[in-house]
Parts: C-alpha cells; structure tokens; sequence
C-alpha cells in the first residue's frame, strides 16, 4: 500500500518546490467524502449489474499497485515529477 507522495515542481529561475504528502492521514482527514463514494460507487455497480465485491478488491488492488509509479511532466523548461512510495 502507499504510503507517501512525493511532489516536485521545477521552474525556470524560480526556486524548486517539493512537498511530500502522506496517504494515511490524508485518507482519515477525506474519509466522509471517501465513505459518500464507496455509496456511489456501490450504486453504480447495482445499477450497471457488476458484483460490488469483485469492483472493490479489484479498486483495492489498483490502489495497492500504485507504489513505485513515477509521473514526470515536462512542458518546456518546466517540470511536474510525482512519485508514490
């Protein structure tokens, strides 16, 4: 599972800036809006007729997946590189 997103934005002649966000605390402080779309995605699955158990272990499974994945955005001299631990 994830634990920490690390963001770096990198300008021409401007400083870099580089946050990084844990998942944990960040999940526990959405968790209404979190619960408001797990109620969401439950009616999409009644309504599209998929097993609501088997659309959340595969939605877990993606989550679990995402550690390692490295996002780099490139648009001139500037630059957007994410990365999930």
């Amino acid at each position: 599972m994830p634990q920490l997103v690390t963001v770096r934005v990198q300008r021409p002649s401007r400083r870099l800036i580089r946050f990084w966000l844990p998942v944990l605390p960040v999940a526990l402080v959405f968790s209404p809006l979190l619960m408001l779309a797990a109620l969401v995605a439950v009616v999409a699955c009644v309504v599209y007729r998929i097993s609501v158990l088997q659309a959340f272990v595969t939605g877990w499974r993606f989550f679990c997946a995402l550690s390692g994945t490295r996002v780099d955005v490139h648009e001139g001299r500037s630059a957007v590189l994410v990365t999930i631990r």
